[in-house]
């Protein structure tokens, strides 16, 4: 107590703008990156930041004290590097001074979403049109959106019904959808390496996957050549949906579960569906 007591003491409105303006630069900086993959990267590096420092000081390492300090000047440059792309992202939004309101963020409902997604899917499946729709989640995608069109629009089937007619500008790649809005179409996704020189699946499929294994977002794929509707999460797919388990499958997703995998959450949604879950 009697040190607390000390430091309020010393503190000054001097000191509260200091620690004000520190606060708000690191609050800046994870707003900047938590719709990117790179918050996955900085969680790496905070954790291995607490454990060398518990490391360092709990326990008397001098080698290994002596490679974390001689290390530090050299981490110093490789982040900037590892978020180059985030960080050029964000001085680009500052210039445009855009990203205010982005920064309180909203709780949405998704069932309307779903809906919409839903009903485009079957329809699109009938008329035997391609589609790829991405759901981002906690990982952000804002590097994959970057690559597309921005649309920011709300979601309507009407809306990717167009998006995916044959011949259209916008219809052979990927639109993402970003809570209740869709962020952009046209976007370029990452093929699966692991299935880069498979035969079996097309590029749609591959692209969905791809994203899937480097993200937690959800995509879905109707087939060009078969109107197959199909769910990827986490590198696997579900194959040969219907309207109905579609719905199903996506309500699954999005609602509160303890289970995040794929084949939990599809075999609480309706038995059966984990078998048709696969990683090929």
């Amino acid at each position: 107590m009697s040190q607390l007591s000390w430091l309020v003491q010393r503190l000054t409105w001097l000191s509260l703008l200091d620690i004000l303006l520190v606060g708000a630069i690191i609050y800046g900086l994870l707003t900047v990156l938590r719709r990117t993959q790179a918050v996955l990267v900085l969680r790496g590096l905070i954790f291995l930041a607490i454990i060398a420092v518990l490391m360092t000081n709990l326990l008397p390492l001098p080698a290994f004290s002596w490679l974390m300090s001689n290390s530090l000047p050299a981490l110093l440059v490789a982040v900037p590097v590892i978020f180059q792309p985030e960080l050029r992202r964000a001085l680009e939004r500052l210039g445009r001074a855009g990203p205010m309101a982005s920064w309180f963020g909203r709780e949405v409902s998704m069932d309307l979403v779903i809906e919409e997604v839903t009903e485009a899917c079957a329809r699109l499946a009938d008329r035997r049109h391609g589609g790829l729709i991405v759901f981002e989640r906690e990982t952000g995608l804002q590097d994959v959106i970057d690559t597309g069109v921005s649309v920011d629009a709300e979601v309507s089937s009407e809306l990717l019904l167009t998006i995916f007619y044959p011949n259209t500008a916008l219809h052979d790649q990927a639109v993402v959808i970003r809570g209740d809005r869709l962020a952009a179409a046209s976007c370029v996704l990452p093929l699966s390496e692991r299935l880069a020189t498979s035969h079996v699946l097309g590029t749609r499929h591959k692209a969905a996957i791809g994203v899937t294994e480097r993200s937690d977002a959800v995509a879905v794929i109707v087939s060009e050549e078969t109107g197959v509707i199909s769910v990827a999460h986490n590198g696997r797919m579900i194959r040969r949906l219907d309207g109905d388990r579609l719905r199903t499958v996506l309500s699954a997703f999005f609602s509160p579960s303890p289970d995040n995998s794929l084949t939990g959450r599809l075999r609480g949604a309706f038995p059966g569906a984990g078998g048709r879950s696969t990683r090929s």
